[in-house]
C-alpha cells in the first residue's frame, strides 16, 4: 500500500478547562482520496482540523501528513496542506488578484509561475470575471471560491476544507459545491471535509467518519453506513411511553435490536422485510401507535441510532 496521505493514531485533545474535545481517534486517508468528517457542531470536527493544520496542539497521539508529523515536523506539514476556514481569511479591500498574488507570493513564488497559477485556478474555480474587483463586492459564494482557489496556489497534497459552505443559502451552496466536486474529479489532491449537511457528505465523500462527543462512532463509505438500515425504515409515532413501546415491539417480534427511539417516535429498519407485514402486525401488540410512515434512510438516521441525537443539531 502506498503511504496514507493523512495518518492520525490515537489523536486526544483536552484544553486546560478539563473539556475533552477529542478523545483517542484514529483513521488513514488514502492519496487522492475525499473524506469527510460528519458531525454537529460541538463534535470535535474542527478541533481534529485544527491539530491536523497545527494551529491546535494535541494532548496525546500522533498525525502524520504526507510522512510528515503534525508534532514534531510542523513546517513540513504545513508546505504539503492547505486549508480553508470556517471564516472568510481573505482581506476584502483587495482585488481577488491581488489576494492571491499576495499568497502565490508568501509561499515563495516567483512572478511567472504565479501568475501561471493564478491563471489556472482562476479558470478552475470561474474567477475570470472577478478576479480584478475588490473581494468587497463578491458574493459569499464567489469569496468561497476564491478562498479555495487561493489555498489551490500551492498545489498542496491535502487540502482541508472546514464546513465550507456554511452560512451560504441553497443555490449558492449548490454551485460550490459542484466546485468541489469538480476539484475531486479533475486533481490528485486529497480533500478532507467536515460538515454536518448529509447531502455534502453522500455527494463529495468516497468515506465517512462520524463524529460524536469527541469520538469517530462510525467509519465507511456513505452506502455502507446507510446499508445498515436496509432500504426503508418504518417510523411509528406513539401515544405510551416509546421504550416501553420498543419492549413491547420487540417481544412481538415487530422490531429487532436495530431499532431505536428518538423522542415519541420509534424508527425500524426493514431490511428485506415488507413495511405492510409490520403494520398489520402493529393490532396484536400493546402499543398503541398514531401514525405510521415508511421513507428511505439517511445518514442522520445513522447517526441517530448511533447516539440518540440529530447531526444537524
Amino acid at each position: 500500500m502506498s503511504e496514507p496521505a493523512i495518518d492520525v493514531q490515537g489523536l486526544r485533545k483536552t484544553y486546560p478547562s478539563g473539556v475533552e474535545a477529542v478523545k483517542d481517534i484514529a483513521f488513514r486517508v488514502a492519496p487522492g482520496e475525499v473524506f469527510g468528517l460528519l458531525g454537529p457542531n460541538g463534535a470535535g470536527k474542527s478541533t481534529t482540523i485544527g491539530m491536523l493544520t497545527t494551529t491546535i496542539v494535541p494532548t496525546a497521539g500522533v498525525a502524520r501528513l504526507a510522512g510528515h508529523d503534525v508534532g514534531t515536523d510542523p513546517i513540513a506539514a504545513r508546505r504539503a496542506s492547505a486549508v480553508v476556514f470556517q471564516e472568510s481569511i481573505v482581506d476584502r479591500s483587495l482585488t481577488g488578484r491581488t489576494n492571491l498574488m499576495t499568497h502565490a507570493r508568501l509561499w515563495g513564488l516567483g512572478s511567472e509561475p504565479a501568475r501561471q497559477n493564478i491563471d489556472r485556478a482562476a479558470a478552475t474555480f470561474g474567477l475570470n470575471e472577478l478576479l480584478d474587483r475588490p473581494v468587497s463586492a463578491y458574493s459569499g459564494g464567489q469569496r468561497r471560491r476564491l478562498e479555495i482557489a487561493r489555498a489551490m496556489l500551492s498545489e498542496p497534497t491535502v487540502l482541508f476544507l472546514d464546513e465550507p459552505t456554511v452560512g451560504l443559502d441553497p443555490r449558492i451552496r449548490y454551485e460550490l459545491l459542484d466546485v468541489i466536486a469538480n476539484l475531486r474529479a479533475t486533481t490528485a489532491t486529497t480533500i478532507l471535509l467536515t460538515t454536518h449537511y448529509l447531502d455534502e457528505a453522500e455527494r463529495l465523500c468516497d468515506r465517512v467518519a462520524i463524529m460524536h462527543d469527541g469520538r469517530i462512532v462510525a467509519l465507511d463509505t456513505p452506502a455502507a453506513l446507510l446499508g445498515r438500515l436496509g432500504v426503508q425504515i418504518l417510523e411509528l409515532r406513539t401515544e405510551d411511553d416509546p421504550d416501553h413501546a420498543l419492549d413491547e415491539l420487540r417481544a412481538q417480534g415487530v422490531a429487532s435490536h436495530d431499532a431505536f427511539v428518538v423522542g415519541s417516535t420509534i424508527t425500524i429498519p426493514l431490511h428485506d422485510r415488507p413495511p405492510r407485514d409490520l403494520i398489520d402486525a402493529l393490532p396484536r401488540t400493546n402499543a398503541r401507535i398514531s401514525t405510521t410512515t415508511t421513507r428511505p434512510p439517511t445518514l442522520d438516521d445513522v447517526y441517530l441510532q448511533l447516539t440518540g441525537a440529530r447531526l444537524a443539531a
